[in-house]
């Protein structure tokens, strides 16, 4: 009976561990875009806005700025 339980228990795979790693992999992939975010999000804004009152000095667009 041993010897059947040591066979049955050799031949398991571990599909588990890749299923953590790749949860793992997901979560500092999503960590790292929220820091991109939070360090490049004023950058990004200010470029966005110095282009919306580019437009609406120049008489078109006027309405999409705020």
């Amino acid at each position: 009976m041993l010897e059947f339980i040591r066979n049955i228990t050799s031949r398991r795979t571990e599909d588990g561990a890749s299923a953590v790693e790749y949860g793992l992999l997901v979560a500092g992939i999503a960590a790292l875009i929220v820091a991109i975010v939070f360090l490049f999000g004023g950058v990004i804004k200010n470029s966005f806005d110095s282009t919306c009152k580019t437009i609406k000095g120049n008489g078109t667009a006027a309405s999409t700025c705020s």
